[in-house]
């Protein structure tokens, strides 16, 4: 395995996955966030819409709208975004804070609709009936260790499809797992494991 793909010291000499040290949007993600326990329907609902609209695109162009798309999406409220007419659609199509998809755009209004129906806490107790055992994998040493699905983000992905969720696959699933801290994927020796 090459030394790129272990963890790496930062401007401040600490170890860090290596996707977590430049830029400092990327680093201040992985060392306050990534990985950290999220729970609360809408704190979900952010972070499932937020992997969906990377799809196809670099993490650090979400990152970096964010705060856009917490201004479109109401701060992302279920029963907010649910509320949202074919009006509301058109202006997030030409907000240029925001990935200006018509496809995603519609699958978070779908979504949103869909998860307005569920009881209070549904999302939360549903995302996490799939975490894995804590004991389950060893610590990644590398990025090679590191997998784009599992057994628990496929079913995952296939229990929220089942449900009426859209744009949700495998891959977004465990990127939502990793993000919300199901997963705990900082490298063995990352100072944030």
């Amino acid at each position: 395995m090459s030394d790129t793909t272990r963890a790496v010291a930062g401007p401040d000499g600490r170890l860090r996955c290596p996707w977590g040290v430049q830029p400092d949007d990327y680093r201040a993600y992985h060392d306050t966030e990534w990985g950290r326990e999220v729970r609360g329907d809408d704190e979900l609902f952010e972070r499932l819409c937020l992997e969906a609209f990377q799809s196809g695109l670099s993490w650090l162009t979400i990152l970096r709208r964010r705060e856009g798309f917490r201004s479109a999406f109401a701060q992302f409220r279920i029963g907010k975004v649910a509320a949202y007419t074919e009006e509301d659609a058109a202006r997030l199509l030409a907000d240029p804070g925001i990935i200006r998809n018509r496809m995603k755009i519609d699958a978070t209004l779908h979504n949103a609709r869909v998860l307005a129906e569920w009881k209070k806490g549904e999302l939360t107790e549903l995302i996490w009936s799939h975490a894995p055992v804590a004991q389950g994998r060893p610590a990644p040493r590398g990025h090679d260790d590191i997998p784009a699905t599992t057994a628990e983000s496929t079913a995952l992905a296939k229990d929220l499809k089942k449900r009426g969720v859209r744009f949700v696959g495998p891959t977004t699933a465990y990127a939502l797992m990793q993000a919300c801290g199901l997963v705990n994927d900082h490298l063995a020796d990352c100072a944030y494991r």
